[in-house]
């Protein structure tokens, strides 16, 4: 296969458009919010994932090579080699989970100030229009989650579910309770609205607080922490100070 791509004799683009929807099998559901939760939404994710495949592929074929010649039986040795094919595979999707999963906390921080924001489109728009007008300054994080619910909304799903597909796409502190408050205040008639909107300000209000909580509790355990490490490389500066200052004495 090598050879006929080199000597195109095999367009390789071709050969790979060809072949893609059998490789779109394997995509995970969540691959593509991922990357750009991690990158941002200016990337080709058709062009990273086919890159993806082909180090998959290209990492089975060489190790199935290397292992022909060995003694073994042949299924073992192509068992072994998909075995190792499929970690590479897996490898960059498990790198892209823990990152997402690292910085819930970050999100958990995050949603309050974006609700924030969200609130005061609310006042002049409807909730999808809101929806819609808050991703331009919206973290880079949440647009892949708000541009697939505003989606959903706009093919005409008007229940509560593209907002509790938001809530567990981004599982933090009272992400669903806020979520349905949203959905209540998108479908409540116009004299309702500024009742449900103090409701909704008064939840963000109260997360808020806790974020700025959370964030001194934070600002306090590292000053804590730097004052503890300060503390302890003086002591053991002061001691071996003093240990040199014994030998010494004793030298003479």
């Amino acid at each position: 296969m090598y050879i006929f791509f080199y000597n195109n004799t095999i367009d390789k683009e071709k050969f790979i458009a060809d072949n893609e929807k059998y490789l779109e099998v394997f995509k995970e559901e969540d691959y593509e919010f991922l990357l750009y939760a991690k990158y941002g939404d200016e990337l080709d994710v058709d062009q990273i994932y086919m890159k993806r495949c082909t180090t998959a592929i290209a990492t089975f074929l060489i190790v199935l090579v290397l292992s022909i010649g060995g003694g073994q039986n042949i299924i073992l040795n192509i068992v072994f080699s998909a075995a190792i094919a499929v970690f590479i595979f897996k490898q960059q999707y498990i790198s892209l989970k823990g990152f997402y999963k690292r910085h819930l906390h970050e999100i958990d921080i995050m949603l309050p100030y974006y609700l924030k924001s969200l609130e005061i489109l609310i006042q002049h728009y409807t909730v999808p229009v809101a929806l819609g007008k808050s991703i331009e300054d919206a973290p880079d994080i949440f647009k892949p989650g708000l541009r697939r619910m505003i989606d959903r909304i706009n093919s005409g799903d008007s229940s509560v579910d593209p907002y509790m597909e938001f809530a567990n796409t981004y599982p933090v502190r009272d992400s669903m309770r806020m979520m349905r408050l949203l959905y209540r205040l998108g479908i409540g008639g116009q004299e309702k609205k500024q009742e449900r909107l103090m409701m909704f300000s008064r939840s963000i209000s109260s997360l808020q607080n806790k974020a700025r909580e959370t964030k001194y509790k934070e600002r306090l355990n590292h000053m804590e922490s730097q004052t503890m490490i300060m503390l302890i490389v003086t002591g053991v500066s002061v001691m071996l100070l003093i240990l040199v200052t014994m030998m010494m004495m004793f030298s003479f």
